[in-house]
């Protein structure tokens, strides 16, 4: 089995030194986090896309009502899971970005777009929550949208820090990414 799959290194923390909101060597807290409002964002903006356009036909449209609902929690969620997102992302900032260099410019660009995103969620949960409207207000779906669009370009300038400048990767032992051999190497490990 052990031919096959490389289990314990990933899991393990064992070698991995502790640096704070910042996470563990190799296991960074940030990246993770990420996820959750970005998928949130589009996954609302395209409940409120649907939800405006079914919403125009003749009376009430359940589906209409149930995904304008659906978009509330979904952005709310993002919102929430937003704020140790920004923590751990201005920490790594903070903690690890060499001062005008290209990372640093990007990661300022990266941390602009994402604090604007987040100043528009917040408008967008207060008019949505003040709407008596059965689905998405265009107003709202405009907001998403925008929203939808603005965290796709902001991770696609976190992409470019890890992907393209290796910003805060750190690696098991030697090697950049993996080792051509059969035996599994350990953080800390040679």
């Amino acid at each position: 089995m052990a031919r096959l799959f490389s289990i314990k290194p990933t899991l393990t923390m064992k070698g991995r030194q502790f640096k704070g909101l910042r996470g563990w060597a190799g296991k960074p807290t940030h990246p993770p986090l990420t996820d959750i409002p970005v998928a949130a964002y589009v996954l609302a903006a395209v409940f409120d896309l649907i939800s405006f356009i079914a919403g125009r036909g003749e009376g009430e449209s359940r589906l209409a009502h149930d995904l304008f609902r659906a978009g509330t929690f979904t952005i709310i969620a993002g919102a929430i899971v937003s704020i140790p997102t920004a923590l751990t992302g201005f920490w790594d900032w903070l903690k690890s970005t060499a001062p005008h260099t290209q990372a640093w410019r990007t990661a300022n660009w990266h941390m602009a777009v994402m604090l604007t995103v987040t100043a528009i969620v917040i408008v967008n949960i207060i008019v949505r929550l003040a709407s008596d409207s059965n689905a998405t207000p265009a107003g709202v779906m405009i907001i998403s949208l925008i929203i939808g669009g603005l965290v796709s370009l902001g991770a696609a300038y976190g992409g470019a820090l890890v992907y393209e400048y290796g910003f805060n990767v750190e690696t098991s032992g030697d090697h950049p990414a993996w080792h051509e051999s059969e035996e599994d190497v350990y953080p800390g490990s040679k």
